[in-house]
């Protein structure tokens, strides 16, 4: 704060050693309206200039201070005829920066070209428009959440121009009627919400009277530090719009604690210098419409709309204090037939350039258009300067890339959402790049299925290596075979001990003979079953290792049988006798050891061939 007033003197003082007039024109009547509705501070300025010189004038010279030009966003002139509803203007005139030869330093110039020459005693009335940002200095720089903000703008009450003026007067439009102080000159009246200053006769070029307004402004002071705006057409009919914001509140800082229960309970009274909502102008036609930040999809927000317009009303997820700053994305989708056309064999893209949301002032704006791949030849139209440069996009299924036009602006306000153009050429043919591909990607993997379903993979039928598998596998099977006959054995055993026990539980020792001789004729057919595989495997090179377990668990298994017949025997002998249980027990004892012990080395010889 006190360095701008600092500069602001320091421009004054420079201006008053500076009084010669530029040339013979003159502004014979001027009136000034400067707007403080909002952050953005704009000036209007109708000019009546006339030619009193012999020759005849093509441009006129617009001065700025240097302070006022690092802030100027927007300036445009034109010229105007008639009065009230019959005032016609014309289109906006060119404008250049200039640097005229014994002119005050501390200025920056800028040249309007006239539509033609002025001659001699003629006149035009002339309309500057501009728009500065960061103008307005919020004073005091800090507030708590129950203060109000003020702000304060300075200016000079005199029109600065290399030009004498013989009538200007000033009005100064304040967003509400509530003024803490202002500068108090000659012919100055406060009157609802404006500030009048003048009218002044005669004045000298480079006239100046400096004026401070102190006022109450709880106007949103939302700034975007950065905006991305990525625009990309797809010749398939959409035009996809997505918009990165990263977003601060530059009014006066918010010093102490934030009470959430005080700003429910009283917004307007606890909050009034902050804002928790901002309202976006979208296109009428928007679709597929998202809010959302680095957490996810926000849905504190409205959409409604009519025929000519989409207003989102977007809410931030905690209210906007001085000082405070948020991130978030809005998407949303357009109809492509309402933003490209075709002109002279070349397509162009028509579409905003600016921010969709008024109140935002960007400091650094970029939009990026994303052109279909293929595009060539591409040229660019915009009614204001900006930085141009070309990157280039990889999407889905793209193969050389996209290119991507770049443009970007600083210090970029809602007067800069204006159309522009983006010319390129775009074969139809490059239309059936990504569906040939699909097609083409498609056809080959079914290509390649059918060939895998039907190819033969296997390995040569006569190479050594197929001969070895085989003969391998026909040890195993011979293997499975033999295991699976001694298990059956095994089976029969225990029916062998089965009908035992129930000879001791009935005394039935037909019963038990019986099954005795069942178990013969089936342990004899599986010993013919078993003499094939044995056979093989003793035939079979590579089962020269295995053979000996083998051998020896089937000689196991017939010593097995061998016993059990014996205990069988012995016990149905004796019970035929009528001996008594210890007496059996006694006769039976060596020969139960022995079945036991043949039983467990079975077992074991069984374990080791089924892990071979």
């Amino acid at each position: 704060m006190t360095i701008r007033l600092y500069l602001l003197f320091s421009f004054f003082v420079l201006l008053a050693q500076w009084s010669p007039a530029l040339s013979d024109l003159v502004i014979s009547k001027l009136d000034r309206k400067i707007d403080l509705t909002s952050q953005v501070v704009r000036v209007t300025a109708n000019l009546k200039i006339e030619n009193t010189g012999n020759d005849p004038i093509s441009e006129v010279l617009l001065p700025f201070g240097d302070h006022q030009a690092k802030d100027l966003a927007f300036l445009v002139a034109t010229t105007s005829e008639g009065k009230g509803k019959t005032k016609t203007s014309s289109s906006s005139l060119p404008i250049k920066v200039v640097n005229p030869e014994g002119m005050p330093p501390s200025l920056t110039w800028y040249s309007v070209s006239l539509p033609k020459e002025l001659a001699k005693g003629k006149s035009l009335n002339l309309e500057v428009r501009t728009a500065f940002t960061h103008a307005l200095q919020p004073f005091p720089e800090k507030i708590t959440q129950a203060d109000i903000q003020l702000l304060v703008f300075q200016e000079s009450a005199y029109y600065i121009s290399p030009y004498a003026v013989n009538v200007q007067s000033l009005s100064v439009k304040l967003p509400e009627p509530k003024v803490e102080s202002y500068t108090k000159l000659e012919n100055t009246k406060f009157s609802g919400s404006e500030i009048k200053y003048g009218p002044y006769e005669n004045l000298p070029p480079f006239s100046f009277s400096h004026i401070a307004v102190h006022f109450v402004s709880n106007k949103p002071f939302a700034v975007a530090q950065e905006l991305v705006r990525e625009i990309e057409v797809s010749h398939w009919g959409n035009v996809q719009i997505t918009e990165h914001y990263n977003l601060v509140n530059a009014g006066a800082r918010s010093s102490g604690e934030f009470s959430r229960l005080e700003y429910q309970a009283r917004p307007h009274l606890r909050g009034a210098s902050s804002f928790g909502h901002l309202v976006a102008k979208l296109p009428p036609r928007a679709h597929s419409i998202y809010y959302r930040d680095e957490i996810g999809n926000i849905s504190t927000s409205n959409l409604w709309g009519d025929s000519s317009k989409t207003l989102l009303q977007i809410e931030p997820r905690y209210p906007m204090f001085g000082g405070w700053k948020t991130s978030f994305t809005i998407g949303y989708g357009l109809p492509l037939k309402d933003y490209l056309f075709r002109a002279e064999g070349k397509r162009f893209l028509n579409i905003s350039f600016g921010c969709p949301i008024e109140e935002v002032v960007v400091e650094n704006l970029v939009v990026k258009v994303v052109l279909p791949e293929g595009s060539k030849d591409i040229s660019v139209s915009v009614p204001f300067p900006v930085k141009e440069s070309r990157e280039t996009k990889f999407s889905h299924l793209d193969m050389i890339g996209r290119p991507v036009v770049v443009l970007e602006k600083t210090n970029a306000v809602h007067e800069h959402n204006q159309y522009f153009q983006v010319y390129y050429r775009f074969s139809n043919l490059s239309l059936l790049r990504e569906p040939m591909m699909l097609i083409s990607g498609f056809f080959f993997l079914f290509v390649a299925c059918i060939i895998y379903m039907h190819a033969d993979l296997t390995i040569s039928k006569s190479s050594p290596s197929y001969l070895a598998k085989l003969q391998w596998d026909e040890v195993q099977t011979a293997l499975q075979q033999i295991q699976s006959i001694i298990n059956r054995c095994l089976g029969i055993h225990d029916k062998l001990e089965a009908s035992l026990r129930e000879l001791s539980r009935t005394g039935d020792v037909q019963a038990c003979k019986a099954a005795r001789k069942s178990a013969d004729n089936m342990l004899k057919e599986l010993s013919k079953d078993l003499k094939p595989s044995l056979s093989f495997l003793q035939s079979s090179p590579l089962s020269a290792s295995l053979y000996s377990k083998v051998e020896d668990l089937v000689a196991k298994e017939k010593e097995l049988q061998e016993k059990l017949i014996v205990k069988h025997t012995t016990v149905t002998d004796s019970y035929e006798k009528k001996s008594g249980g210890r007496d059996i027990e006694n006769r039976i004892a060596p020969i139960q050891q022995r079945i036991t012990a043949l039983r467990q080395e079975v077992d074991d010889l069984l374990e080791i061939i089924d892990e071979i």
